[in-house]
């Protein structure tokens, strides 16, 4: 049998009063029955509840707790009976002093036998994030999203045949659980603190809503169908329960699949603007986190993703960039940024430009012109499939016009400086437009 690092032992003192030159019986108690662990991933936090059964005498026991070599928060320690609750007093924890690692838990117990208990603490050293494949279809308007996330488990306790839950959103810490675990004394100080520890089961709300999503692991593939993932609201964060067991074993990480989701229609768009990109057109990926693009069950964790494209039916597949995005509500829009590209050019190139309409003050100086310019712009598709283009163009005023009659390109106006021509382009094809620019200065801008 396997010797955990976290070890319980009891100590069982039958009736009030023991005298002082009886001999206490220490006995190794047997592991973990069920572990459930709730990892949280904008803090090093973890939540461990365990279950397990104490062999008690009636009368006074006295339960020895050790946690060395591992990075627990002693002071979130606590127990509860999970049976006969009315006839078993849990009634302190104790840290003896001169002793590191070690607890005293007194039991007042009116039953004798084997009692199922839950021990829950705070952990540092687990944690979890999440990553993403996704490969296009041949003509890209859809996509394969495959979701995964990664525990690793540095805590210095291996936890074998545990229950794993996930959860997404931030939480406020006063101390770091790691500090707290490499404490010298649990209180700093080497005097007996008689405190409660805290109940860590406060950390997590209560249910507000509950939906369900696919999950596939090695496991389930071999079982024949999808390992299911139980995902629930909790108020201001969000609860992924991965179905059955995982043993993680401390020092290792394990990856875990998330979710599956086939042919998400997407946008493949390429974007132009001088102020942000330079001279580089920048592709993009668009699609929405809901039900008419086959997702919308959750909100989507935050991660890297890495795009690849279907190149035939043979399942050959063409590397076509990376990037990495922020929690996606539901309903909620996700751009990619798969980096510049070089088969989708945009050349602007000034044609001319002069002033005009000029405006005097009383001593004859200007006080009021126009600048006109006249713009060419130039894109170039050189891929083998259809591509939109948007391009945008920002003026250093917000007094400015553009002359329609000498413009081909369609153009909406973005905010009050910036306008934005939206184009589509065949494979292999060329489109050039022009459009004549006119900034208003001094005067000319009232």
């Amino acid at each position: 049998m396997k010797i955990h690092r976290l070890m319980l032992a009891a100590a069982m003192i039958i009736g009030a009063a023991l005298p002082a030159s009886a001999k206490v019986d220490m006995a190794i108690l047997p592991g973990r029955d069920t572990v459930q662990l709730t990892i949280y991933n904008s803090a090093d936090l973890t939540l461990v509840r365990e279950q397990r059964s104490l062999t008690l005498q009636q009368g006074l026991n006295r339960l020895q707790f050790s946690w060395a070599n591992t990075l627990i928060d002693p002071t979130s320690l606590d127990m509860l009976p999970r049976k006969q609750a009315d006839r078993i007093d849990i009634q302190a924890l104790t840290f003896p002093p001169r002793t590191q690692n070690l607890g005293l838990w007194q039991v007042d117990s009116r039953v004798g036998g084997d009692v199922p208990v839950e021990i829950s603490y705070l952990t540092s050293g687990l944690s979890w994030r999440a990553f993403y494949l996704g490969t296009l279809s041949t003509d890209e308007t859809a996509m394969r999203l495959q979701g995964f996330v990664r525990v690793t488990n540095g805590s210095g306790e291996d936890y074998d045949n545990a229950q794993v839950r996930l959860i997404v959103g931030k939480v406020h810490l006063i101390d770091e659980i790691a500090a707290l675990a490499r404490r010298r004394y649990p209180y700093g100080t080497p005097t007996p603190q008689p405190v409660p520890a805290p109940r860590a089961q406060a950390l997590e709300a209560d249910s507000e809503m509950r939906a369900k999503a696919v999950f596939q692991t090695a496991e389930s593939v071999a079982a024949g169908r999808p390992k299911e993932i139980v995902k629930e609201g909790l108020s201001e964060y969000f609860l992924y329960t991965i179905e059955g067991r995982e043993s993680i074993a401390n020092g290792w990480s394990k990856r875990l699949p998330s979710f599956d989701a086939g042919s998400v229609p997407v946008v493949n768009l390429y974007k132009y603007e001088t102020e942000r990109f330079g001279d580089n057109v920048v592709r993009f990926l668009h699609f929405q986190n809901d039900r008419d693009h086959r997702l919308g069950e959750t909100p989507i964790p935050g991660g890297a993703i890495k795009v690849f494209r279907s190149l035939d039916e043979e399942s050959h597949l063409a590397y076509e960039g990376q990037s990495r995005f922020q929690y996606i509500p539901v309903e909620e829009k996700a751009e990619l940024n798969l980096g510049p590209v070089d088969n989708v050019l945009v050349t602007p190139t000034l044609m001319d430009v002069k002033t005009d309409r000029y405006l005097f003050n009383n001593n004859g100086d200007i006080s009021g012109w126009d600048d006109v310019q006249t713009w060419r712009i130039e894109v170039n598709n050189t891929r083998d499939i259809p591509v939109k283009v948007e391009i945008r163009r920002n003026f250093d005023t917000a007094s400015w016009e553009i002359d329609h009659r000498r413009s081909s390109g369609d153009f909406e106006k973005i905010d009050l400086d910036t306008v934005q021509f939206s184009l589509q382009l065949k494979p292999q094809t060329r489109e050039v437009f022009e459009y004549v620019l006119t900034l208003h200065r001094g005067q000319r801008a009232d």
